[in-house]
């Protein structure tokens, strides 16, 4: 069989990495009757069906997961040898792809991205917002956004922000009505918001430390959701508890809108790092993205 084009595989590798005719497309620059056709064209001279179809999604089969889990590193490889070439530019041009989830998107990139994206305008960033963990090896990500203790020991991590913290929070009158819990058990008697981990299909339990003490900690209540403003929403009407970024309900607390409990179970941890494989040289985009956030 002869060789495939390189364009080819990349369009397959996008289609089964967005699971997307229409994102993947978009992506590449083509239209999706075209990308879909061209996926045929490549199935047929492979001799194997690398894309499972319906009227409503698409996804790689058996062979096209193990197509696209070699393809993954060999093609972030070429990507980053291409991306090389801008070293020889006065600026560095190219895409970065970061995947992150909902909260740092909404917060930390939403303020910074847009002044790199003005003192790069060579680079491209596409973001990916996925409450999950990806592989960003096999998802064909550049690098990840995440909390220090969520980075894989195996990638390079670079600290991005300060130390954060997560603060129990609920109105004054809630707390006059239904008391202040003195430990994190005594959540148990509250009504309380609960997150949904929604790639897992979990309820994740609030997590505090004291003196070297962890306490992970399950809490039941009205609300279950992946959503902080509607968390927000729901726990500044008085009806319930819930478990917040400190710079979240920072003007909240100053106004005495809402009032903090079980302070000392709260301790700050580690911010947020930016994550990559270990290569011999950081693309040059991603190496400014870096030097960017860092700063």
């Amino acid at each position: 069989m002869p060789r495939q084009p390189l364009n080819d595989l990349a369009a397959f590798a996008a289609v089964a990495r967005t699971r997307s005719f229409t994102a993947a497309a978009a992506e590449i620059g083509v239209s999706p009757s075209a990308l879909s056709h061209a996926m045929r064209g490549l199935e047929e001279r492979l001799g194997v069906r690398l894309l499972a179809r319906s009227t409503r999604s698409v996804a790689p089969t058996e062979a096209g997961d193990a197509l696209l889990q070699r393809l993954g590193p060999a093609l972030s490889e070429i990507e980053a040898g291409l991306a090389t070439l801008s070293d020889w530019r006065n600026e560095p041009e190219g895409v970065v792809r970061l995947t992150t989830f909902h909260w740092l998107a909404s917060t930390y990139l939403a303020k910074r991205l847009p002044a790199f994206l003005t003192a790069h305008p060579g680079i491209t960033v596409q973001v990916t917002v996925d409450d999950g963990f990806q592989d960003i090896v096999t998802s064909g990500f550049d690098a990840g956004l995440r909390f220090g203790d969520d980075v894989e020991k195996d990638m390079i991590a670079v600290r991005i922000g300060p130390p954060l913290r997560h603060v129990v929070v609920a109105t004054p009158d809630y707390w006059a009505l239904h008391g202040r819990p003195k430990h994190p058990r005594d959540l148990r008697q509250h009504r309380c918001v609960n997150y949904h981990n929604l790639s897992g299909g979990t309820v994740s339990p609030w997590e505090f430390k004291k003196d070297g003490k962890e306490v992970r900690q399950r809490v039941d209540g009205p609300l279950i959701c992946n959503s902080t403003d509607l968390a927000l929403a729901v726990v500044r009407s008085g009806a319930c508890v819930s478990l917040h970024m400190e710079q979240d309900v920072a003007e909240d607390l100053g106004s005495g809108a809402l009032e903090q409990v079980l302070d000392d179970w709260c301790p700050p941890f580690d911010g947020v790092f930016l994550y990559h494989p270990s290569r011999r040289q950081t693309p040059p985009p991603l190496r400014a993205l870096i030097d960017f956030l860092k700063a």
